[in-house]
């Protein structure tokens, strides 16, 4: 259609003339199909959403304009869990066609929500008594990383965490363990209990006999200075081995 404007021209006079109209674009179809899919994690909630659905959701923020449906299928299906895509690193992650930045982050900040809410349920608690609730906690913070870590656990008398560090990082099939670091770390928290724990990003939890010989080690130095050392915990992926469970302690 036409629309008409007055134009002032440098003699004063005035003049209609014709202009043409821009005819406007409707919007892609993926912004009413957002809008569609938020309304209705509003109205019906999180657990009638399928896997892809809710990480659909979670890319709208991290890839504004663009249909990010494809990319969602894509993502699970080129990984074993939730779990193993929540903890992707940087590197792997932006290797994939159509992720960007802000998807990592988006990524790390879940992760580290997990993390914390994870770990609130075993802060002030005797970790004994909360045992699931801590593997739990490793297994998120540990099961996914792709190169080995070494973490102590120090507890008080009344088993509760005083704190939970990492003393050694390592490559994919091993990490240096340094006993005397350990009694060093244990005297400066002031622990009367300790729990070992590492990794395995081999995907087996099964210890070897390098690490049995270590833990015996750990355990007789402990000793000396009466630190009990409660149990050895090797994480991998969604499994765990326990040293005391298996009579290895």
């Amino acid at each position: 259609m036409l629309n008409y404007k007055l134009m002032e021209f440098f003699d004063g006079e005035p003049e209609i003339v014709p202009d043409i109209a821009i005819k406007e674009e409707p919007d892609p179809h993926y912004i009413g199909h957002r809008k569609r899919v938020k309304e209705r994690f509003v109205t019906s909630g999180a657990a009638n959403f399928s896997d892809y659905e809710l990480l659909e959701l979670m890319l709208f923020s991290s890839i504004p304009r663009k249909d990010v449906k494809p990319l969602a299928k894509k993502l699970l299906e080129n990984f074993n869990s939730i779990t193993d895509l929540i903890n992707i690193d940087k590197e792997r992650l932006l290797s994939i066609s159509g992720t960007n930045e802000n998807l990592y982050i988006n990524f790390a900040i879940v992760r580290e929500l997990i993390n914390r809410a994870l770990k609130q349920k075993i802060i002030n608690k005797n970790i004994i008594a909360s045992w699931g609730s801590l593997i739990d906690y490793l297994k998120v913070n540990m099961g996914n990383m792709r190169l080995e870590q070494f973490r102590v656990l120090f507890l008080n008398k009344k088993n509760i965490l005083i704190a939970d560090e990492v003393l050694s990082q390592g490559t994919i099939d091993q990490a240096a363990v340094y006993p005397r670091e350990i009694i060093k770390r244990a005297l400066f928290n002031e622990a009367s209990n300790i729990i070992l724990v590492h990794n395995h990003p081999s995907g087996s939890p099964d210890p070897s006999k390098a690490g049995i010989d270590m833990t015996n080690i750990i355990v007789d130095m402990c000793k000396t200075i009466n630190i009990i050392v409660h149990d050895h915990v090797i994480i991998s992926n969604n499994k765990y081995f326990s040293f005391k469970s298996n009579m290895l302690l």
